[in-house]
This record gives structure tokens, sequence and C-alpha cells, in this order.
């Protein structure tokens, strides 16, 4: 692009004064004396080689080369307002793209409601939902696909980093015909003596931490891992079969007519984290979404025994 040969304020003079046909009036919306805007006027023709402004000593008039460039001009200074408008709402996190991956029941259930309260007063940013298991969340990050992730604790691997949301007790979901529907305390113990369904491999990494003294012997071994929780609940729902899963998943377990039965003795917790990356730059919309997330699931710990989320505003 070659030089430039006028300035904006030289334009937004120019424009003032065709619009108030005077240099004082222009100079008073302009906040300039109206010798300041005549210069800046008197500079801007000499740029472009063109008289711009018939004048007498009792009025100002566009010329016919006035009325040519008029247009060009409030097009320039339209633009440059919209790019500090850009620059503004990036400064304020107030637009642009954010991807969240997410497993089924954050996915579908939470981020939702999350996402509704905090674009309520955000009208330029799209957040989007990338579906993801457990086990893929932090490749996600890592390898770009996402600008965030939510879902359960993982170490901190390379350049993915996490923040803790909140914790969440594992628990049996089973149907209210099942043998361990009812009863007092229910311990780990005694779900060894009843099939179970579990989604994905994560309930291994973390109740292995909880019964590593355990003997092989003793360890809760799953009739079958599928990949999505609504599987593992649909299949719960049958009777045959009891789940394992973090009591939040309750937000979906009882539409399928589920109970809940706590676990003790010990007690375990999934922990859910926030991930992001810390080799790359996070964009200014992305990290706004992170800090409301943190403050939403932080200060407002809704996932309890009863499992039930109740979404508010921000």
């Amino acid at each position: 692009m070659s030089h430039l040969r006028f300035t904006t304020r030289q334009l937004a003079a120019f424009v003032e004064v065709s619009r108030v046909r005077s240099f004082r009036e222009a100079g008073e919306h302009l906040n300039l004396s109206s010798s300041a805007v005549s210069q800046l006027v008197a500079d801007l023709e000499a740029a472009v080689g063109l008289r711009l402004f018939d004048r007498t000593t009792r009025s100002v008039s566009l010329s016919p080369a006035g009325r040519e460039f008029l247009p060009s001009a409030l097009s320039v200074l339209k633009h440059l307002q919209l790019a500090q408008t850009a620059v503004d709402d990036i400064s304020n996190r107030a637009a642009g793209v954010v991807r969240i991956a997410a497993p089924l029941i954050l996915a579908s259930l939470v981020l939702p409601a999350t996402i509704q309260a905090y674009t309520r007063d955000r009208p330029k940013v799209v957040i989007r939902i990338r579906d993801a298991s457990v086990d893929n969340l932090v490749d996600m990050v890592s390898n770009a696909d996402a600008d965030l992730a939510i879902g359960s604790d993982y170490p901190n691997q390379g350049d993915v980093v996490r923040t803790a949301l909140f914790k969440s007790p594992w628990v049996l979901w089973c149907s209210p015909a099942h043998p361990l529907a009812t009863g007092e305390g229910l311990t780990w113990a005694q779900l060894r003596e009843f099939p179970l369904v579990v989604a994905g491999r994560d309930y291994e990494r973390t109740l292995a931490l909880t019964h590593a003294d355990s003997l092989s012997t003793q360890k809760i071994i799953p009739v079958d891992i599928v990949d999505n929780i609504s599987t593992a609940l649909g299949l719960a729902a049958m009777g045959d079969v009891a789940t394992l899963a973090p009591a939040y998943v309750g937000i979906l377990a009882r539409k399928f007519g589920l109970v809940m039965r706590p676990i003790s003795k010990p007690a375990d917790t999934r922990q859910v984290c926030i991930y992001h990356t810390n080799n790359r730059a996070v964009s200014p919309v992305a990290e706004g979404f992170r800090q409301y997330l943190i403050r939403r699931l932080q200060d407002n710990d809704r996932f309890g025994l009863d499992g039930i989320w109740e979404s508010s505003d921000s």
C-alpha cells in the first residue's frame, strides 16, 4: 500500500464541515477551534490536490470535487470505526468464537445453560461445543482442536494445564427394582457381588487410586465397558445391571428412572477440571469464558449428592 497523503483527523474535519456547512460549528462538535478545523481542511486539500469547498465570507459549500470525494471519506471513517469497535470487542472479550470440548453430560446438560447465561449480554460471542470422550479431552486442547475442555481430572500433561472446578462423588446408579436400590450404607465390597457396567475407562484410573492396596481378587471388574454414559444408564434402567458414575450424571440418570446410592468405606470423588494450553496464547474471548466457567462452577457448586444442576443467570 502506498503511503497515505492525508490523516483521519483531516477526513473527520472535512466530513463535519460538509455536514454543518460551517468551520465554527464543526469546531464546536470536534472540540477544536475554527482555525484548527480550517487548517485541517486546507491540509487535506493540499494533500489530495483538490479544492473541496467553495468558500465565501458568508457560506461554505462543497465543491464538485468535494461532493465526489465525500462518499469515500465517509466510507473510510466508517470502516475505521468498525475496526476500532472490533478491537474494543476483542479487548473486552465481547466478540469471537470459542471451541470447548466436553463429554456427553457436561456437553448436553450443563454447558448449554452456562453458554446461554454468558452470551445473553455478549451477542457477538459464539461458543461451539465439541463432543468428546473423557479420554480425548486433553489431546483436543493440545492439538488445537479445542480452545478449552471441561471434564474429569487428568494430571498436567506437557502444554495443557488444568484448573479444578468442582468435585462429585462416585455413586451407584441402579433401577428401583435392583437389589442394591435399598438398604443401609453401601460399600465397595458389596458391589463385587453384582454385575456392573461403566462408561469409558476413567473409573479405572480414578478408583485405582482409592483401592490401590486391594488384592486383584477384590477389585471391581465390570461386565461391560461402553463408550457413552447414556448407554450405561440405559442398561442399568433394565434392572439386570447397575452402573458406577459420578453423582452429577443424575441430571440424566433420573430421566432413566434410576436411583442413586452413595458408596462409602471409603468414599471416592471425581474432580472435574477445565483445561487450556500454555504454549500458545488463549484468545481474549476464550479466556473470558474460561474465567466465567471457573467462577460459575466453583462459586456455585451444585453437583452435590443429588446431582441436579440448577441453571442461573450470570
